[in-house]
């Protein structure tokens, strides 16, 4: 049997706090940290701005051709990472509820999956990594050594968005980003490829009732045990 990698993986749905919990949990461990997520809203981003359905896998694997994703370090502490497609920062473009949609309509298209999935294992291969998403832990790093699955009640990760919406200057409909995360929640967990998912030999972490620094420190805790 293989030896487990010295990746973290956290999984989980929508607005439970991954990308938060990641980037502090990669500091405080020294490691890199993997945004997948922001991958495939950058594909879907890109259908976007092309006039391809996020639905349509023959025009999606068209575009793929010729894309180029670039993940590069957030420019303040406590920013998300950095997102280049073809050049262009995207990165504010892509941090919408109406992006986060179509980001997983394009997840659910095997080609899609097949290229990113490739791409993330290329980065995470030297180990060290942080990665987050919905199936870091049973798809894209299945011998990560430490594997996490968040949740959180739906109407406290609605308050969540849009509260981080809302700091970003954004107008933000409480109501429309709950019916979004439930749709979502459905859209993900009922797709043929790469559902989400917790891994067998992952530790679930309820976050409804916790704040950042509970979270983190309850991974942390359980990453000196093992």
């Amino acid at each position: 049997m293989a030896s487990p990698q010295q990746i973290v993986t956290i999984d989980g749905p929508s607005g439970v706090g991954k990308s938060t919990v990641s980037r502090a949990v990669a500091a405080r461990l020294g490691y890199t940290y993997l945004d997948t997520g922001a991958m495939y809203r950058a594909v879907a981003w890109k259908c976007l701005q092309e006039g391809v359905s996020p639905d349509d896998e023959q025009g999606v694997a068209r575009l793929l051709n010729d894309l180029d994703i670039r993940l590069l370090p957030p420019e303040r502490e406590g920013d998300d990472v950095r997102v280049l497609v073809d050049g262009r920062d995207v990165s504010r473009e892509i941090r919408t509820p109406e992006m986060a949609m179509a980001a997983s309509r394009v997840s659910a298209l095997g080609v899609v999956r097949q290229r990113l999935t490739r791409m993330q294992q290329e980065m995470g291969a030297a180990g060290r990594i942080v990665a987050e998403g919905r199936d870091t832990g049973t798809v894209v790093f299945p011998r990560a050594a430490w594997k996490f699955f968040l949740d959180a009640a739906p109407g406290e990760r609605a308050r969540r968005r849009a509260e981080q919406l809302r700091q970003r200057g954004q107008e933000v409909d409480k109501e429309e980003i709950l019916a979004q995360i439930i749709q979502r929640d459905r859209d993900d967990r009922q797709r043929t490829i790469a559902p989400l998912r917790a891994a067998p030999d992952a530790i679930h972490i309820d976050t409804t009732n916790l704040d950042l620094d509970q979270v983190v420190d309850l991974i942390l805790s359980h990453i000196r045990q093992k």
